[in-house]
């Protein structure tokens, strides 16, 4: 089983309420979990696997507890390329171009110094769903048994 690092960007809760139901079902399944809310670059491990679920805020920014990590993402430029991760974006499409443009620009940030993504982005559309646990779980569900 695997020991899963889950680093959450929140700003009103919701992706925090999407990152314990995520744990949960991880743990269900046997693989031990650390959530994060407050992450770092140096808190990146190889041995451990990246999940990442973060809101946007504002015109596409990261949220300010998640801001800390994404800074140093681009300052210390560490070079990923053992680390394997995947990554939930929230956010409204209501707002246009800037739509998830967190998780956007973190998984844009985590390609450029070499991590690798275990499954495509999930994109979460707060207009269109009210539970986003539910599609959250359906998604890790689907590859979970991958780690």
């Amino acid at each position: 089983m695997a020991q899963v690092d889950l680093f959450v960007g929140t700003v009103y809760g919701s992706a925090a309420l999407v990152a314990e139901q995520l744990a949960r079902e991880l743990k269900r399944g046997g693989h031990r979990v650390t959530i994060n809310e407050e992450a770092r670059a140096r808190d990146l491990s190889p041995e451990r696997f990246l999940l990442l679920v973060t809101s946007t805020t504002g015109q596409g920014d990261i949220p300010e507890n998640l801001a800390p990590f994404a800074d140093d993402l681009r300052h210390q430029s560490p070079w990923l390329s053992p680390l394997r991760y995947a990554l939930i974006a929230m956010g409204d499409s209501g707002y246009g171009d800037t739509y998830c443009g967190a998780g956007r620009t973190l998984d844009g940030l985590l390609q450029e110094l070499g991590a690798r993504p275990l499954v495509p982005r999930l994109e979460i559309d707060a207009g269109q769903e009210d539970e986003p646990e539910r599609p959250a779980l359906a998604w890790l569900k689907g590859w979970m048994g991958r780690l």
